[in-house]
């Protein structure tokens, strides 16, 4: 019995230091505040021809102009 106690014991141990850690981390550290930007492709940007997106049926709005085909 006595080597379950020291090994929870350890493991207790164990975990309160990693939680201490945390909360240190979480009170004393400020994360800076910085300006992003991202950069997107041209193409991205451009929208795909009607006959284009009707061909791939994965496209936005190949929905619809598939839709309006089919029906009459």
């Amino acid at each position: 019995m006595p080597s379950l106690m020291r090994f929870l014991t350890a493991i207790a141990t164990i975990a309160a230091l990693g939680y201490a850690s945390l909360y240190a981390l979480a009170t004393f550290v400020t994360p800076r505040a910085r300006d992003m930007s991202v950069t997107i492709p041209a193409q991205k940007l451009r929208p795909q021809p009607v006959e284009a997106a009707s061909k791939n049926p994965k496209t936005a709005g190949a929905e619809t102009s598939a839709g309006a085909a089919a029906t009459p």
